[in-house]
């Protein structure tokens, strides 16, 4: 293989130089192009062919695409166009594209039908189109019928109503009615309604309905004797007897009516279209008319014996007779006439009545009063008097007294006397004042009386505040006061959800014992509710259950003042004096003085008596000790009591007297009075003692006061 190589390869030195010719770069050009080569041209051809496949693609890309449609028209002669939208029918249908297309419906007797579609994707579909008839032409005609002869006229002036719309009267012309069934109802003065159901095809059709109407009269033959009587039917005058007239159905009052006659009356049915013939009616003469009159009036009238009531009387008597008249009254003789009257005759007699009297000799105080009878003044009371021998009424007046009136029957022959003293109006007043008063809650009030005092506590007191300053009070108005504290049984009628809560495992909620727990709102409104139960005025004027003021002339029940609390506490039974203590004015309290914090409460309050004891843990029931001077329990222990008065400082001692005060009109917290079973202190004791607060307290109670009135 090396040899091969070697024989075939050039000896280094046989490469020469002079052995090769230099190459020389000559210029190159293309060959021309080969005449024998493709070369496409456009031509017409070629469009009509390129148009062609777009058509036929866009042809098949629709039908591919399209949905079926077929409009289903009512009626199912009316033709159909489509307004807006692409669309190719096929046979019945159209192939649509999706989207909303206008449809134009039309055909004779109907309206044209303008309504747009909305075409989906979905394969076939078909879409319902109802056209609305166009109003038929209608006519009516109208006949009615006559009575006597059954036969038929055009009734002219006949209501023509379809389904209660009035079309209008007969005659008239041809009207246009949307198709469908109504009810015709043809009326007309003095015949029966007709009534009929029809049914109106439309579509511009020609139809007449017929209505025949029938009286609604009856022929009615009447006769009197003596004839030339009026008739008179449902008070319309028909003409003289005799005489056949038309009656209208139903019933009515019939009057037979001639001069010098008794008128006839009777009721009559008449039944449409069935004559009748009323049987003949006989007049009987008239009376002759005779008004009586009396002097006096209401004297009691008899004629011939039978009473015909009191004067004045009118009176109807049989002609050509004597009547006896007679009258009579208490108090007056007796009065007889006799009378003889003619025919449709009209008469008057007036009969004087003697009275019969006897003297009463009638003495009154005070001496100017005076003197009526029977409503009529008599001059003054001091006089003897003239009286009828007969019931009267017998009164004694003077302004700012009360009236005497009594029912008096003189006696003739026998001496008679009439003595009155009137009582004033403000006697009356006072005599007719309830001194105890049961509310409508069961509490029991009593009244007072009040007068000045002196309120507070002087300086030098043991036990005293500086809220307790001494002040002058004048009470005016009398009010009156609750023996009692409200009790829980008492409150639960106004809020039956209240609870008074417990102490010490020992209930403060029994019905006899104070109610607890309640606010000075809660104690207001209970006196309001109060007031309602009796008809009586508020006191307290509410607004969103919040007291915005009060009504001091009210004589409705409230809570008491400070100062009427102080007064009912602090003076004697004659409202005299100023006790320090409920029971005097040393300490200890004797025996049954009031509940109190004592040895029985010793367990659980700090502060207590060591040498009294009530037996009472906590609240007892209202009225378990004694009352004091005036009647009034536990105004000092058992619970402290809510008074009206906004707590506030109170001024000093002046020539400046307060009069019925109700206490400061801005203020938080409210005025307490009173101690409780929790209190021991000589302070708290002390009936002066003040005390203010604004929440509910297990010792806290009220009781409820009002004013006198009017």
């Amino acid at each position: 293989m090396q040899d091969n190589r070697k024989e075939n390869s050039l000896d280094d030195d046989a490469l020469e130089p002079a052995a090769f010719e230099p190459i020389i770069p000559i210029d190159f050009s293309p060959p021309a192009e080969s005449k024998t080569g493709f070369k496409f041209r456009f031509n017409v051809m070629h469009a009509v062919i390129v148009s062609f496949l777009a058509v036929a693609g866009t042809a098949a890309w629709f039908v591919l695409t399209a949905s079926s449609v077929y409009v289903q028209a009512d009626p199912l002669t009316a033709s159909v166009e489509f307004s807006s939208g692409f669309n190719v029918k096929v046979g019945q249908r159209y192939l649509m594209r999706p989207g909303t297309y206008g449809v134009v419906l039309r055909n004779e007797g109907y309206h044209d039908s303008v309504v747009d579609i909305e075409i989906t994707d979905q394969a076939a579909q078909i879409h319902s189109i109802a056209m609305q008839p166009l109003p038929g032409l209608i006519q009516f005609s109208v006949t009615a019928r006559n009575g006597r002869s059954d036969a038929d006229f055009p009734a002219t002036g006949a209501r023509v109503m379809i389904d209660n719309v009035d079309l209008g009267s007969t005659p008239l012309a041809q009207l246009e009615i949307e198709p469908g069934d109504y009810e015709m109802v043809v009326t007309l003065d003095r015949y029966l309604p007709y009534r009929q159901s029809i049914s109106i095809a439309g579509r511009s059709q020609e139809q007449t309905f017929s209505a025949e109407l029938a009286p609604a009269w009856a022929d009615v033959s009447f006769n009197t004797e003596p004839p030339g009587a009026d008739v008179i039917v449902g008070g319309e005058l028909m003409g003289v007897t005799p005489i056949r007239a038309e009656v209208l159905q139903g019933a009515h009052e019939v009057t037979l009516k001639l001069a010098g006659h008794k008128a006839w009356q009777d009721d009559l049915r008449v039944e449409a279209g069935e004559e009748r013939t009323v049987p003949l009616v006989t007049l009987e003469r008239a009376d002759g008319l005779v008004f009586i009159r009396s002097e006096p009036g209401n004297a009691n009238v008899t004629i011939n014996g039978d009473f015909k009531g009191q004067t004045p009387l009118e009176v109807a008597l049989a002609p050509g007779q004597q009547h006896q008249i007679t009258l009579f009254r208490s108090g007056f003789n007796t009065a007889t006439r006799t009378v003889r009257t003619n025919p449709d005759e009209e008469s008057d007699i007036t009969i004087a009545l003697v009275p019969i009297t006897a003297s009463v000799d009638i003495r009154a105080e005070p001496a100017d009063a005076e003197l009526y009878i029977d409503g009529e003044l008599r001059g003054t009371a001091n006089q003897t008097v003239q009286l009828l021998a007969a019931s009267q009424r017998v009164e004694i007046r003077k302004q700012g007294f009360v009236p005497y009136a009594t029912t008096f029957i003189s006696r003739p022959g026998l001496e008679q006397e009439i003595r009155v003293r009137l009582k004033s109006l403000e006697q009356a007043r006072i005599e007719a004042i309830q001194p105890v008063i049961t509310t409508a809650a069961g509490q029991t009030l009593k009244l007072f009386y009040p007068k000045e005092f002196t309120m507070g506590a002087s300086r030098r007191e043991p036990g005293r505040r500086a809220n307790e300053t001494l002040r002058d009070v004048i009470l005016e108005k009398p009010f009156y006061l609750s023996l009692h504290e409200v009790t829980n049984a008492q409150f639960k009628r106004f809020r039956p959800d209240h609870s008074s809560g417990t102490l010490q495992g020992r209930s403060l909620d029994l019905d006899t014992q104070p109610a607890v727990q309640v606010t000075w709102l809660d104690a207001a409104l209970y006196t309001n509710w109060l007031s309602q139960q009796e008809s009586l005025q508020p006191f307290y004027q509410v607004v969103d259950d919040e007291v915005v003021g009060v009504n001091a002339n009210s004589n409705g029940y409230r809570l008491p003042t400070e100062a009427e609390w102080e007064w009912a506490a602090r003076t004697d039974a004659d409202g005299n004096g100023s006790l320090r203590f409920p029971w005097g004015e040393q300490l200890p309290p004797p025996e049954k003085s009031g509940n109190f914090a004592d040895r029985s409460a010793s367990t659980f309050l700090g502060q207590y008596m060591t040498d009294y004891d009530d037996g009472f843990l906590s609240s007892a029931a209202v009225g378990s000790f004694n009352p004091n001077a005036k009647g009034l329990y536990d105004l000092a222990g058992n619970v402290s009591e809510w008074v009206h008065d906004i707590y506030g400082a109170v001024g000093t001692l002046s020539s400046v007297k307060e009069v019925d005060p109700l206490g400061p009109d801005e203020g938080r917290f409210r005025t307490i009075k009173g101690s409780s079973w929790a209190h021991s202190a000589i302070t708290e004791l002390r009936l002066s003692y003040r005390d203010f607060g604004e929440e509910a307290r297990n010792d806290l109670g009220f009781r409820i006061a009002r004013y006198l009135g009017e």
